[in-house]
Order: C-alpha cells, then sequence, then structure tokens
C-alpha cells in the first residue's frame, strides 16, 4: 500500500524481492557489480550526492544502509536522490547486516525488514521524502556550528602541516609531454559526466592532456576518450582504466608510504610517486602547473564545505593552497552543463535545413548549369515513367500523362 502527501509517494509496507543480495561497506566499490533489481547492503553514513547517483545509476530494486544516511551533521543531499529516483532506502539497520547477509543470496525486504524467508536478517527505518526534509532541515539548523570548525580545522593546516606552498616540493619525473599542451583534470565530482559531455569539442580541438584523478581515469573512458595519466591512490580506479596505457603516478605520504604501489605491482604495472600533502586531486594540478601547462582545466573538483563534508574532510587548506600556487592558469569547468542548455530544438533544426535546401534548390534552378541537371532528373523520371508502363501494360497514353505530370516539378526539363 502506498499514501500520497502532497508531491510525496510515501510506502507504507514496502515489498522487494526475492531478489539477489549485494553487500559491501563501501558505495563506490559495490557499484562496481551491483546489477538492476538486485538489493545494494552499504555502510555508508551520511550518503554524498556522487555516491547517489552511482547507486542511481545501477537501478537497484532498494538500498539498505547499515548506517544512518543522514547523521545530521550537515545537509547532505545524496538520500533525497536516491528516494527521488523511487528506489526505497531503508536506514539505520546496524553493521551486523554486513556479516549476516551472504553476497548473491536471494532475500526479501519488507516494510523496513530484511527477510531470509520468515527469519529478520536485519530491520530499519523506511525513508521517506518528508522524513529526509526534515532531517535536513535539522542538519542546515547546525551548519554554522561545522562551518566554523572547517574554517578552523582549514587554518590549522596551513599553519603546521601544508608544504605545498614550499618550493623545495620535489615534483617527479614524467614521460608525459605537457609543452604546449593544456591539462583537462578529472575528478569523479558534482556534474563531472555533463561538463566532459559540455567539453567534448574542447578535447576534440585541442587535444588536453587528460590527466583522471582515480576513478576520473573512469570517466574519461566511459566519455570515449583515453587518459595520458591517472593519478591517485589507485583505491577506487578499475583495471580497465589502469591497464589503458596511461602514465601512472601514485599519490604517496610525506615519509613514502604509498598502498597502492601493491596493487599496481600485481598487475605489473610500473608507475612514479609523488610524496605530498594534500588531496590527489590537488597533486595532479600541481604535476600539470610544474610540467609546463598553460592551462588546467578541472572537471569535478571539489571545492566548497559541502562537497569536502561529503568527502570526509574536515577542511580544504590544501585546495586553497593549491589553487594561490597554480594561480590563474586554473579554469574550473564545474557546472558547464548547468550554465549551458541548447535553445534550438529538433524541429527547429530540421525547418532550418529544409529551408536551406530549398534555397539551394532556388539558387540551382536560375542558373543554366541547374537547369540541365533538373533536365536529365526529368528525363529520368520520364524514364521510370515508361519502365511502369511496360511492367504494367499501361497504355501509351497513360504514360505520357504520367510523364508530363512530373514535368512541371521540375525546373529546365529537356525535351524527349
Amino acid at each position: 500500500m502506498r499514501l500520497r502527501k502532497g508531491r510525496e509517494t510515501i510506502p507504507t509496507d514496502t515489498l522487494v524481492g526475492p531478489a539477489v543480495v549485494r553487500a559491501d561497506p563501501r558505495t563506490k566499490d559495490l557499484t562496481k557489480r551491483l546489477q538492476a533489481g538486485e538489493i545494494a547492503v552499504i555502510g555508508h553514513a551520511d550518503i554524498d550526492r556522487v555516491s547517489a547517483e552511482a547507486l542511481v545509476a545501477c537501478r537497484p530494486a532498494a538500498v539498505v544502509n547499515a548506517a544512518r544516511s543522514i547523521s545530521g551533521r550537515y545537509p547532505n543531499i545524496g538520500p533525497r536522490i536516491i528516494v527521488e529516483a523511487g528506489i526505497p532506502l531503508v536506514d539505520g539497520v546496524g553493521e551486523e547486516v554486513l556479516a549476516a547477509v551472504a553476497e548473491g543470496e536471494e532475500l526479501t525486504l519488507h516494510d523496513g525488514e530484511l527477510l531470509r524467508g520468515e527469519e529478520v536478517v536485519a530491520a530499519g527505518q523506511v525513508q521517506t521524502l518528508s522524513r529526509i526534509e526534515t532531517s535536513m532541515r535539522e542538519a542546515e539548523a547546525g551548519m554554522n556550528t561545522v562551518l566554523v570548525d572547517f574554517v578552523e580545522n582549514t587554518i590549522e593546516y596551513i599553519r603546521k602541516d601544508s608544504d605545498l606552498l614550499d618550493e623545495e616540493i620535489v615534483v617527479p619525473h614524467v614521460r608525459t609531454d605537457f609543452t604546449d599542451r593544456q591539462a583537462l583534470i578529472v575528478v569523479r565530482g558534482y556534474h563531472y559526466k555533463e561538463d566532459l559531455a559540455m567539453l567534448r569539442p574542447y578535447i576534440r580541438e585541442y587535444r588536453p592532456v587528460l590527466i583522471g584523478v582515480d576513478g576520473g581515469a573512469d570517466a574519461i573512458l566511459e566519455a570515449g576518450h583515453t587518459p595520458d595519466m591517472i593519478v591517485g591512490d589507485m583505491d577506487s580506479v578499475s583495471d580497465a582504466a589502469l591497464t589503458s596505457g596511461a602514465e601512472l603516478v601514485v599519490h604517496a605520504y610525506r615519509d613514502g608510504r604509498a598502498p597502492g604501489v601493491e596493487r599496481l605491482q600485481e598487475l605489473d604495472l610500473e608507475c612514479v610517486l609523488f610524496p605530498a600533502s594534500g588531496t590527489s586531486e590537488d597533486i595532479a594540478m600541481l604535476l600539470a602547473d610544474d610540467k609546463g601547462a598553460p592551462l588546467i582545466v578541472a572537471v569535478g573538483t571539489h571545492d566548497t564545505v559541502i562537497e569536502f563534508l561529503d568527502k570526509g574532510r574536515r577542511g580544504m587548506a590544501s585546495t586553497f593552497l593549491t589553487r594561490l600556487r597554480v594561480g590563474s592558469k586554473l579554469v574550473d569547468a564545474k557546472g558547464v552543463s548547468l550554465l549551458y542548455r541548447q535553445r534550438i530544438s529538433n524541429t527547429q533544426l530540421w525547418v532550418l535545413a529544409l529551408a536551406g535546401l530549398l534555397a539551394v534548390f532556388v539558387a540551382l534552378s536560375a542558373t543554366a548549369a541547374g537547369q540541365t541537371v533538373f533536365g536529365l532528373i526529368a528525363a529520368q523520371f520520364d524514364g521510370i515513367a515508361r519502365w511502369f508502363q511496360s511492367l504494367f501494360g499501361l497504355g501509351s497514353a497513360t504514360a505520357d500523362v504520367a510523364a508530363a505530370g512530373l514535368a512541371p516539378l521540375i525546373p529546365g526539363r529537356l525535351p524527349l
């Protein structure tokens, strides 16, 4: 049963399944194998926008979250995206569910309860838009405190820990040639798919160095391009991207530790280490700047408080400092798809094309060469008419009438 309340459809006895279950505490890992119609079991506190969009793209039958989808720490919009897509979201069922379910088994979801036959495996609250809006208002009320903490953490990091303004920071040597080539850095952030699609003409014309930051490399592949370089800790990029031929730059800790190297060694892939503080997208910008890229275009990068909270970060010092260092080279493409929309409809394009053809027709008919061409076309029509006459045994008078009927339609008709 479903009750209507304003614009919202409230599920009062949600029933899903039996359906195959896919479980993973890391949403970005789960979405790599989640199929349409399956039940996704995750452990994701404060579901962020990018994760929610990735889940919706997989078209699961339902999402069961071991954690609270909105903790109240800040107004994250991921849960709303899932529910507005018509996907049931059951919230706060407990961390035990991740161990209690087996990958690939078939379970049923009924009224907030995950069932194995008659056994209740886990139970939580079915989220609705009204509940989500209430939680969002409560989270927004506490944003002043969160913002103050965020700014204080940013300032403290700048004063004590950052090496990004250090003139002696060592940028590694890479084989990718940036000479007279702009750099396009892609991160799987807000609107990255739409913005990449809008930048297709730019990529085709300028041939920039395509740099994928971790999963951004897969975004480049999905857009029909091949990354020239992949930068990051290599934990959220696919094997297909890693083996695409791109140069691999592993973001290491300042003490030289680089957990991502182990995965590349297993794939027998060579890499370059870049020890530095900050985020992987920061060091991608620093590398492009150091290697001489005249312009750096960024897609999907994070630079607002909500985006950093979505990523679980308590400050944005490294991003602030990186932008100071890179300076006027950086162009942020975020939201290009929202700023520009095609205003010409397909119908208008067809009308414009037909008008153009008509103009060409009239122009040709006014010239001797055009009249000759149209006369040859008329002769072909006459031949077709006579062929029909011989095929169906039509009288010569009928064929002449048919030919005569076609003749006035074509200017410059040649005499038979």
